[in-house]
């Protein structure tokens, strides 16, 4: 069953166009990664899937229908949740009041503490005097207290390190056995690879691969940094 699906999408940024017309598929419950170098389209098209960039031309299906037509608050009424690159986290805020506000009127933040024991020993702590991981962390908890159906990850291990970048991929992991559909966007390898059902590679705004993971073993792909980062 298909979650998500882009047919010819076309987007960009004033006189720019940065995709040209990719189509790809997202499987319902499984994890589909998307990965690139810099430059390569992958935040656009998750921008576009959020609806936090207008499409130029093309089609987004999803929940059963023309998702183009839905205002982002709308997508995520009805489950669809993005991450950003740049952890969307309130950074004036307690760590508590941030769970808060990403549990939507739910008193029980354990899925978060569980997950990330340090974030409850900060919770008094404001989000911005987090370390970079620690406010990963906290920005991956809308995702455990939300529990969306279509997650959308933006390089959520940029920068970090490499203890806390498998702390965060084990929660990945975690979502997708629970049944959430997750596309992850990452530029290195690293665990996504490891825990992807599908992979799409892009390559200047076109997709330059699709398919299982292991199919990509040995193939160079135009543009990619390196197959094994």
């Amino acid at each position: 069953m298909i979650e998500l699906s882009l047919r010819e999408v076309r987007a960009g940024y004033g006189p720019v166009q940065v995709l040209h017309g990719i189509s790809l598929d997202v499987p319902a419950g499984a994890l589909t990664a998307l990965l690139g170098p810099n430059g390569a389209g992958k935040t656009t098209t998750l921008s576009v899937v959020a609806g936090l960039l207008p499409l130029r031309s093309g089609r987004i299906e999803w929940a059963g229908g023309d998702a183009a037509r839905l205002s982002p608050d709308a997508r995520a009424r009805s489950g669809m949740l993005l991450v950003p690159e740049r952890r969307g986290i309130f950074t004036t805020m307690s760590v508590r009041d941030n769970l808060e506000i990403f549990a939507a009127g739910s008193t029980d933040l354990s899925p978060a503490y569980d997950a990330f024991p340090v974030l409850a020993q900060r919770s008094t702590q404001e989000a911005g005097s987090l370390s970079g991981g620690e406010q990963q962390m906290l920005a991956m908890s809308r995702a455990l207290l939300r529990r969306p159906r279509l997650l959308l990850l933006d390089e959520i291990s940029f920068g970090l390190a490499p203890r806390v970048t498998r702390q965060l991929f084990e929660v990945v992991g975690e979502l997708v056995r629970s049944g959430t559909t997750v596309v992850l966007v990452e530029q290195y390898l690293s665990d996504a690879l490891r825990l992807a059902d599908v992979v799409y590679v892009l390559a200047r705004g076109e997709i330059a691969f699709a398919g299982e993971p292991g199919e990509l073993e040995g193939r160079a792909l135009p543009g990619y940094v390196s197959l094994h980062s």
